[in-house]
């Protein structure tokens, strides 16, 4: 990167949950919580729900000590700045980033994650496939939105999620405030899911996430939904469709590990001002 020109980046979504793209293999960008904040904006920055740095294991002082140095580390920002430990939407841009890159082979390849290594399948037609862990469930909680009590259940998948199986219309809540959670439950804040069923194979979902706002789509909150769905149903296994406003997703639930299919798209690369990067 030459001094008079700031940092590379790339824009891309996954079912329209957005990032900003940063390679940066050596660990060398001073990534600070307003320069995070500032890209995310839609309207001072290039707009996003959040950044991905692209950075080498290794160059990570705080990767976790599992993961080789060699591996490439998704170093997840939320837009307000805040660190969080998985993106189920973010991994597999970044997926596909390394791959149009040619910084992985297509295929299979690991990418290391604050959550730990998660194996991914970028696939020829454009959509990839994460393993996202286990799915454990470690309570139930409940929230309030537009008037309605829901009930649901605590998900860790790296990062926290209360997911609710709803009966009321999806299309009614707002989500515009942060829903209320109980922090002895959530001490860190959670993702809050609002799932409804619409056939044995399908469900639709609507989430607020931490430290961003409602998106059009949370990776790691299709799956929570799924696990919701799935229990209603009378059910700790299976498959189910999910719609969100960004897209359609697939989630498998397993008794071991849950699986995320779905698009990443790649939509713009470009160079940031030096003067706006020096002052972000």
């Amino acid at each position: 990167m030459q001094s008079s020109q700031g940092p590379v980046f790339f824009k891309g979504h996954g079912t329209e949950n957005d990032f900003v793209i940063l390679p940066d293999p050596d660990g060398e960008l001073k990534l600070t919580d307003s320069r995070v904040q500032a890209l995310c904006d839609r309207r001072r920055g290039l707009g996003a729900d959040g950044v991905l740095r692209v950075v080498r294991s290794a160059a990570l002082e705080d990767a976790p000590p599992d993961i080789p140095g060699d591996v490439w580390f998704m170093d997840y920002r939320n837009a307000d700045g805040s660190i969080a430990e998985m993106c189920g939407n973010g991994v597999r841009v970044f997926a596909r980033y390394l791959v149009e890159a040619g910084l992985a082979a297509p295929g299979e390849l690991p990418v290391g994650t604050r959550a730990g290594m998660r194996p991914v399948i970028t696939r020829p037609d454009g959509r990839v496939t994460v393993d996202m862990g286990p799915a454990t469930i470690f309570g139930e909680s409940a929230t309030e939105v537009s008037g309605h009590r829901f009930t649901g259940v605590a998900v860790d998948l790296g990062n926290p999620h209360l997911a609710c199986a709803i009966d009321v219309d999806l299309d009614a809540l707002d989500l515009t405030a942060v829903p209320p959670h109980d922090a002895t439950v959530f001490p860190n804040g959670v993702n809050v899911e609002f799932v409804r069923r619409i056939d044995s194979a399908q469900v639709r979902m609507r989430v607020h996430e931490r430290g961003v706002g409602e998106t059009r789509s949370c990776g790691t909150g299709t799956v929570a939904a799924t696990v919701a769905a799935l229990r209603a149903d009378g059910r700790t296994t299976g498959h189910r469709v999910v719609h969100i406003p960004g897209g359609t997703v697939e989630v498998e639930v397993t008794d071991t590990t849950s699986t995320l299919t779905g698009p990443a798209v790649l939509v713009a690369e470009g160079r940031l001002d030096a003067e706006w990067w020096q002052h972000a």
